[in-house]
This record gives C-alpha cells, sequence and structure tokens, in this order.
C-alpha cells in the first residue's frame, strides 16, 4: 500500500505571498526572493532539513531555486539531492518551477572542468540534468568571466544549449560591464534569448554601482538578480552578540571568517540595525529590501539553513520603500571608515 502520509501538496495561497517581477524585458517573471541552494544542500547537510525548506519556499510563493554544478560540498550534491527531492516531491510542479544552474568554476580534474570552452559548458549541463532528474533547465548560466576562451565561442555554446532544448534561457554571472555588452552583442546576433545577469550585491557590497553593471543591464532590457544579499550573514542580528554555533563562521570557514567581522564592521551592523528596528523589520529584512528598493533588480537570491529563514523574508518586496533621509542614513554608515 502506498504511503499517502507524507505526500507533498503544495499550499494553495501560494501565490498570493509572494510579488512576481519581469525579468528585464523577456515574458519570464522572477519572485522577488529566489531561494539559492549554495550551501547546506551539499554531501554533509541534513536531507529532512533540505526537504522542509523547499517545501517552505515553494509554499511561499518561491518559484525559483537556483543552484551550480560544483554547490555542495562535494561537487555536484547540491544537485544530487535537489534532484532526489524534486523526484519527491515536486514533480507535479515542474511546469511552475523556475530552476537554474550554472557552470564555468572548477568542477572536474583536467584542462576541461571549468572555464567557458563549448566542451565544458555542454557536458557539465548533460551531468546536472542527470544528477537533477530533468530534460532541461529554465536557465542556464555561464558562471564567471573566462578570458582565456574567446567570448565567441562560450555565447555559441549557450546559443547551441538552448537550440537542444536543454535550457530555455540563457544568463551569465560575474560578468562585468564590458563582458556584459559583448556578450549581449554576441547573443542578439545568435539570437538567443539572454534575460539575466546575476550578480553579487548588498549594502556592504556595491559593485554593481560602481562598475555600471547594475544601469547598464536595466537600460539594456537585461534582467539582474542579486545573490548574498545579506554578506554572507553579517547583514543580520545573528552577530550582533558573539557567533553562535550553528553559524556560518562556526562551521563554515570557506567564505567567511571571524576576522571578517572586524570592530568597524560590527559598529555599522549595530548602527543598520538599529535602522531596520524604525522601519518594523529585521536587518535581514530590510537590507534585502533595500536591493529591491529601485525596481532595478528583480530578484534576490536568499540562502537558508532553517525554514524559519525562509518565512522571515518572503514579505520583503513589500516593504521596499525607503525615504530619502533612510538612504541617506544607510549611504553614510557604510562610508564610515
Amino acid at each position: 500500500m502506498a504511503d499517502t502520509v507524507n505526500i507533498y501538496k503544495a499550499d494553495n495561497s501560494r501565490y498570493e505571498k509572494m510579488t512576481y517581477n519581469p525579468v528585464g524585458k523577456s515574458g519570464l517573471k522572477f519572485p522577488a526572493i529566489s531561494l539559492g541552494l549554495w550551501h547546506n544542500f551539499g554531501s554533509k547537510d541534513n536531507y529532512d532539513n533540505m526537504k522542509q525548506m523547499l517545501r517552505t519556499a515553494f509554499d511561499s510563493g518561491i518559484t525559483q531555486f537556483d543552484l551550480a554544478n560544483n554547490y555542495g560540498p562535494v561537487y555536484g550534491s547540491a544537485e544530487n539531492n535537489f534532484g532526489k527531492i524534486l523526484e519527491e516531491d515536486f514533480r507535479p510542479y515542474r511546469d511552475e518551477l523556475v530552476i537554474t544552474t550554472k557552470a564555468g568554476f572548477d568542477m572536474w580534474d583536467g584542462p576541461y572542468g571549468n572555464g567557458g570552452s563549448r566542451k565544458y559548458l555542454i557536458a557539465s549541463l548533460d551531468q546536472s540534468l542527470i544528477r537533477m532528474k530533468l530534460d532541461y533547465v529554465d536557465i542556464f548560466y555561464h558562471h564567471c568571466m573566462d578570458r582565456d576562451t574567446p567570448l565567441e565561442e562560450t555565447m555559441q555554446a549557450l546559443a547551441d544549449i538552448v537550440k537542444s532544448g536543454k535550457a530555455l534561457y540563457v544568463g551569465i554571472s560575474n560578468y562585468d560591464k564590458e563582458y556584459t555588452g559583448k556578450a549581449l552583442n554576441i547573443l542578439n546576433e545568435l539570437h538567443c534569448p539572454f534575460i539575466i545577469n546575476q550578480r553579487r550585491y548588498s549594502i556592504f557590497d556595491r559593485t554593481i554601482e560602481q562598475d555600471g553593471v547594475k544601469e547598464f543591464c536595466y537600460n539594456a532590457g537585461i534582467g539582474i538578480i542579486a545573490f548574498s544579499p545579506l554578506a554572507q550573514g553579517m547583514l543580520t542580528d545573528k552577530y550582533l552578540n558573539g557567533i553562535p554555533e550553528d553559524s556560518r563562521i562556526a562551521k563554515d570557514h570557506r567564505f567567511l571568517r571571524k576576522d571578517d567581522l572586524t570592530e568597524k564592521r560590527l559598529l555599522q551592523i549595530a548602527k543598520l540595525n538599529n535602522i531596520a528596528k524604525k522601519r518594523g523589520q529585521t536587518l535581514a529584512q530590510m537590507a534585502l529590501s533595500w536591493i529591491l528598493r529601485d525596481g532595478k533588480v528583480c530578484s534576490v537570491l536568499i540562502g537558508a539553513s532553517k525554514p524559519g529563514q525562509i518565512l522571515e523574508n518572503i514579505s520583503v518586496a513589500e516593504h521596499s520603500f525607503f525615504t530619502e533621509e533612510e538612504i541617506k542614513e544607510i549611504d553614510k554608515i557604510c562610508s564610515q571608515e
């Protein structure tokens, strides 16, 4: 007899809980908040917790799950785990999901395991589709610029992947303004649906404003999705009273270390936290709202280690208005030496 107790049925009111924004000038829409599987979906993480996070996200109207070939650790394990959960829970909802993956950074040994070559990108996507038990992804990204490979080769590979039916759209990630412009020109000539640039963006990291990518993409009709919006957890109240045992700093030193939390940084976090309180938000909520404040970023990628963190942040799009005074105060805090 089939086990019907644990069969997942999505919340019928899920689409009432989320705002959906156009992705550039395309017909696709992203949820204002998307879930990234960069952390906490690897081979060492709790499988039941992963499943509950994905269920919570979808029940909250989060329709986009963002992956890459080497998310883990170990490489490929996030895609493997996602594929299992997709099969167990989300197969009936496949057409309601935007599933993305990427290739570009190191994935396997030898000269063909990273970069932007045609050989690597096509082989990597084929492997990702097997791990995730999918026939296609909604978006396939080139994950990083590769100045050793002709950009024409990389873009032709992306265009051919779309023509093959293995991706519906393509995107780029970690591309600067110069390379974004060149990629756009090539992909336009190839009539390839290039719709999105994924870049790091937060109150603490405004590189995409400084290098012109944010404005360029907006004017060119390319969507922007922001990753690391909470600066690896620094833009939360998590570290105001020390380092919790279950925090990223305590468990995983690859992307955030204790020496990142300088006295100056902790003071900035405390001051930003005070502004958030006055707005009736947590610091994390305000940091996400800040990214969505001007309508030039279509979605913010959050990571989570437990379902409650997802629930905390689903409503931020409704509170993305900032007064001129709030913007000035946030800028002033971040510019303090």
